[in-house]
């Protein structure tokens, strides 16, 4: 027998609801890290608004750690996809949250430079750690992880921790900035030259920045021996942004007795993302869980 046609249509629409509603609650949630608007906001635009979009893996698998992630794009754009919501979805495979940030830069609402992007980065951790108990994370186990100038950004973050770059709002601010680890991919640590990504500098700190400021916003210029335990990877390949800014790091890390992993393969130009595709450079992520597993972060096989 067959079904009316309004039956079947009815059907096809409720079908059509169902599926839209997956979708929608497929959609990971987005979080304003200033729903009052951010310090030195220049408009109320979407680019003025930072926002977190938080990936928590499933209970089963949880950790309790987390990791904010800062993707890159110069200081003048954010490279969502690859170095965003992928790496997010990785993070979640094997159990941790992970916690997208976008921060402001030169291209996003009225246009952004120092310290926007730092003030976004700190208060991302502070809210990750401030929420920790709401999104099953332990408050000790909140890292930075960031590629190119994101990677500068985590760095920085990472360096400049305890540096006051906006006044305190609420009960987010009250919790530490500090990262409990980074990871720092193909990362602009450096804003001298010869090693430095010239369009980097130009839109975080202008286009005639002071020496000193050069010299503050170089990551390895900073480290102390409050520097969080770090992984970085760099290629031979990169000509965009050279391996000697992990290089340096490393070596400031190094002398200030902060534990570190680094990696330097040959194949892989700059913006990779996961690698998944070069052979060699592709095990950087299984390396970076083995580094995590080391430091008691996620579960050992």
């Amino acid at each position: 027998m067959r079904r009316p046609v309004k039956a079947m249509i009815a059907c096809s629409a409720v079908v059509t609801l169902v599926c839209l509603w997956q979708v929608l609650a497929a959609e990971p949630p987005v979080e304003f890290l200033w729903p009052q608007g951010a310090p030195d906001a220049q408009g109320d635009a979407a680019g003025d608004k930072p926002t977190l979009t938080v990936y928590l893996p499933p209970q089963e698998k949880a950790t309790g750690t987390a990791v904010v992630i800062c993707p890159g794009g110069g200081y003048g754009h954010l490279a969502l996809s690859h170095e965003g919501h992928q790496i997010a979805r990785w993070l979640n495979s094997f159990g941790v949250a992970g916690f997208i940030l976008t921060y402001r830069h030169r291209n996003s609402g009225a246009g952004y430079g120092h310290p926007a992007p730092l003030q976004d980065a700190q208060r991302a951790i502070r809210t990750v750690r401030s929420r920790a108990s709401e999104w099953g994370i332990k408050a000790d186990r909140i890292g930075v992880l960031g590629f190119s100038a994101g990677g500068h950004l985590a760095s920085t973050a990472e360096t400049h921790f305890n540096d006051k770059v906006y006044e305190p709002r609420d009960e987010i601010d009250e919790a530490s900035a500090r990262p409990d680890f980074a990871v720092l991919i193909y990362p602009v640590v450096s804003m001298a030259e010869p090693y430095t990504h010239r369009g980097s500098v130009q839109n975080l700190l202008g286009r005639q920045p002071s020496q000193e400021m050069l010299d503050r916003m170089s990551g390895e210029k900073n480290v102390t021996a409050q520097t969080p335990p770090t992984f970085l990877i760099a290629t031979w390949e990169d000509t965009a942004v050279p391996a000697e800014n992990s290089i340096n790091f490393y070596l400031a890390l190094r002398e200030a007795k902060v534990p570190a992993e680094m990696h330097v393969f040959q194949k892989g130009p700059h913006g990779f993302g996961l690698g998944a595709t070069i052979p060699g450079t592709n095990a950087w992520p299984d390396l970076c869980v083995q580094w995590m597993k080391g430091l008691g972060l996620v579960k050992a096989d």
